[in-house]
């Protein structure tokens, strides 16, 4: 699972990890065995900013700056397990932000390409993947709009922001039976997985929550190209 150039997370977190997968995550409904374990070694205080790092394994959101928030890890894990990440996949995350999710990815033997429009930001988040060594992460900063050809086609693809539609370029480059999970919504958003089936268009299926309805979801939009369509 771990890329073997990826240095394993320090110790001294560990217990905390363990904590917050086993009593908020997997105790949510996360069944699938290799997400959850992907969660227990991703360094989450890594990709928080130092003065918040002791709420690092809260499953929480928490701020990492550009008004713009790490993921709940509940959340990563229910957008990573819709998406059926497998070993050697070819993934595309569209909004790296902290970079958090894509090593989450990377550590379930996903080959990544991540994008981030935010210029600051994903310069900075690049020098932490960097430290952390995950050699199976090309980042760029980019519109993910129009997705990322060099990875192509994904076997899915993680959007992680908010949208109205899903745009036409990620799903040109979506494998036949390959997965986009994604928020969509603007006031009021929910977490959606889509199929790419035979004929090149999308299924459509709701991510449930504990109570069975779709989940109801608060994510950042998605800027650039889509704007257009607001």
């Amino acid at each position: 699972m771990q890329d073997a150039a990826t240095p394993k997370p320090a110790d001294e977190w560990a217990d905390a990890r363990f904590e917050m997968v086993e009593r908020t995550v997997a105790a949510r409904g996360i069944t699938d065995k290799s997400v959850l374990a992907a969660l227990k070694i991703t360094p989450r205080h890594e990709f928080v900013p130092p003065d918040i790092r002791y709420r690092a394994y809260d499953d929480s959101p928490l701020p990492i700056g550009f008004d713009l928030t790490i993921s709940q890890p509940f959340i990563v894990a229910t957008m990573t397990q819709a998406a059926k990440v497998k070993p050697g996949d070819h993934v595309l995350e569209i909004g790296t932000g902290s970079g958090y999710q894509a090593a989450v990815l990377a550590l379930m033997g996903a080959k990544v390409w991540t994008m981030e429009i935010h210029p600051e930001l994903a310069k900075r988040t690049q020098l932490v993947l960097q430290k952390l060594g995950y050699k199976n992460v090309q980042m760029k900063t980019a519109d993910g709009y129009f997705g990322w050809q060099d990875g192509a086609p994904y076997d899915a693809i993680l959007i992680t922001c908010a949208t109205p539609d899903i745009p036409p370029p990620l799903i040109a480059q979506l494998k036949t039976g390959g997965r986009i999970v994604a928020p969509v919504g603007d006031i009021e958003q929910f977490m959606y997985v889509y199929t790419k089936n035979a004929s090149g268009t999308l299924d459509r299926d709701g991510v449930r929550d504990e109570s069975g309805d779709v989940m109801g979801v608060r994510f950042g939009p998605m800027k650039g190209e889509i704007d257009k369509q607001r």
